[in-house]
């Protein structure tokens, strides 16, 4: 289960609905808890949203530059946390992966992130998330906090 605080949530949409027409990014700054949920899934939450440029400038794909991943490093390390997902948008199609973004996660270094994926084809942005396991794509349940 991925929880994502409230301020994060609208932050990660928000930033999402302003990267159209092109896909939009960023990184999640949370913490891994111990355990699973009841489908045996990690449990973690994101409590920052680290918007990131979109390399790509595309519709279709994203990449996060270096850039990026130093600002979230500037930006989690000193509140304690680090770099739990990757968040981007897809224009046209539903909150799923693509091949591509499955491609992408296909790396160890990325071994047990979180993928929120937000879906703008809709007139109301729809949120989801999956742990993308070599080839495996696995949906969570997100719960947003609302302190």
């Amino acid at each position: 289960m991925l929880t994502i605080d409230a301020v994060a949530h609208d932050l990660l949409v928000a930033h999402a609905l302003g990267g159209f027409p092109d896909e939009a990014c960023g990184l999640l700054g949370g913490e891994v808890r111990s355990g699973t949920d009841p489908d045996d899934l990690p449990i973690a939450s994101v409590d920052v949203f680290v918007p990131t440029r979109n390399h790509d400038a595309s519709s279709r794909t994203y990449t996060i530059g270096p850039e990026g991943f130093l600002a979230a490093d500037r930006t989690l390390d000193p509140v304690g946390l680090t770099v739990v997902g990757v968040a981007h948008s897809h224009t046209h199609s539903e909150a799923w992966p693509s091949s591509t973004d499955v491609d992408k996660a296909d790396n160890p270094l990325l071994e047990g992130w979180h993928y929120v994926i937000v879906s703008l084809r809709e007139p109301t942005p729809v949120l989801r998330s999956f742990l993308l396991d070599g080839r495996t794509i696995r949906e969570e349940r997100v719960r947003i906090s609302r302190a």
